[in-house]
């Protein structure tokens, strides 16, 4: 798909949300970190502080930026021309433009609670009559749906991210430290294109309790090493969940690890079209249940059971049991029945998928196996 069809594609799907809101207007903000929104509607990565794009129902947007290099990069994008400066110390231009054309009767802010006072104020200031509601969870439902161009990102994320994690097991060996393993995968996802990686790790035995951004722990034998790592191609994430062991894989550790293969198949069968992220959940929590481990199931010790992946890596929907949200087809999420249980302690296993209306598409080609690094 050109840029010029997926900006059209986008474009509608955005409008017809809005149209379905009765939203005359949509302003989306985007903090440093949180860029999602408006990286949607621009294509382009941005490396000031903050960012914001305003579409009308009717009309062309508007973005505004904080970095002189983001005013450049949104316009070779070639999907908005009209790109402002905006600094805290001029928030009134902002509420010109929303004045311009005729003032919205109904406005949707996208991350408004992420946005600074004086924006807000400014917006305020520009629509005092307007209701102003937040479209957050519009937009989370409008980019869980993944275009042909999008997917191909992910694809190609998905290839990097096998790369990473042979890496990963090649890193693996007694002595050497988490951050050693962490830089060596993060040189190969950097050469393979990656602009982006959000990665965990956790080292040891039956004491692991979760994962952690890498310490200064030097690996021993015997140790389990897990990992959550994430790159993105072009702004979009896909991960990959895996566990090593240095060494030969000891009795506990290996049935640890037929118990979250089996969850982990468990809520990939039950993932379709039209499915929900509950229905999911509780395939994966059912297994645990069946071991009589359905405590470690809870938010004690685990936060969810998979989530959606896109432009942020850790995105909507979260897979939990209680979240009625309807998967749809060209949904991209990953499940992982990641926790500890006391058998080997903490264990990582989990494949990210497209949703399909028969079921999944994989995204990865490593094996479901619980892996040996040489000593």
């Amino acid at each position: 798909m050109a840029l010029a069809e997926e900006w059209a594609w986008r474009l509608g799907r955005i409008r017809r949300a809005m149209a379905e809101a009765e939203l005359e207007g949509l302003l989306s903000y985007a903090a440093g970190w949180r860029q999602e929104n408006v990286r949607y509607l621009t294509g382009a990565p941005l490396r000031g502080s903050f960012g914001l794009v305003y579409l009308p129902a009717v009309g062309s947007p508007t973005a505004w930026v904080t970095h002189a290099d983001d005013v450049q990069a949104i316009r070779q994008w070639g999907w908005i021309d009209d790109v402002r400066p905006l600094d805290l110390d001029r928030p009134w231009v902002l509420g010109e433009r929303l004045s311009e054309g005729g003032r919205p009767q109904k406005l949707g802010l996208a991350h408004r609670e992420l946005m600074p006072r004086v924006l807000y104020q400014a917006v305020q200031k520009a629509l005092p009559h307007a209701e102003v509601v937040s479209a957050t969870r519009l937009m989370d439902r409008v980019r869980m749906v993944k275009s042909a161009w999008e997917l191909e990102q992910m694809r190609r994320a998905g290839t990097v991210a096998d790369a990473g994690w042979r890496a990963f097991v090649e890193a693996v060996r007694p002595g050497v430290r988490e951050y050693e393993v962490v830089a060596a995968v993060e040189s190969v996802l950097k050469r393979l294109g990656a602009g982006d990686n959000f990665m965990l790790i956790a080292s040891g035995k039956e004491e692991v309790m979760g994962m952690t951004p890498p310490g200064n722990r030097a690996l021993e034998r015997g140790d389990m090493v897990r990992t959550e790592l994430t790159p993105a191609l072009n702004g979009y994430f896909t991960q990959i969940c895996r566990t090593v062991v240095v060494g030969v894989p000891n009795d506990r550790q290996q049935r640890s690890h037929a118990l979250f293969r089996e969850a982990l198949e468990a809520g990939l069968a039950a993932v379709r079209a039209g499915v929900t992220a509950d229905a999911i959940a509780r395939a994966e929590n059912d297994v645990f249940r069946k071991y009589d481990l359905g405590q470690y199931c809870t938010s004690q010790y685990t936060r969810v059971r998979g989530h959606g992946l896109g432009l942020h890596p850790d995105d909507v929907p979260q897979i939990v049991e209680g979240n009625e949200t309807v998967l749809e087809e060209h949904a991209v999420v990953v499940i992982h029945p990641n926790t500890y249980t006391p058998w080997a302690g903490y264990h990582v296993l989990g494949d990210p998928v497209v949703v399909t209306k028969e079921g999944c598409e994989p995204l990865l080609t490593t094996e479901r196996v619980l892996f040996a690094a040489p000593v």
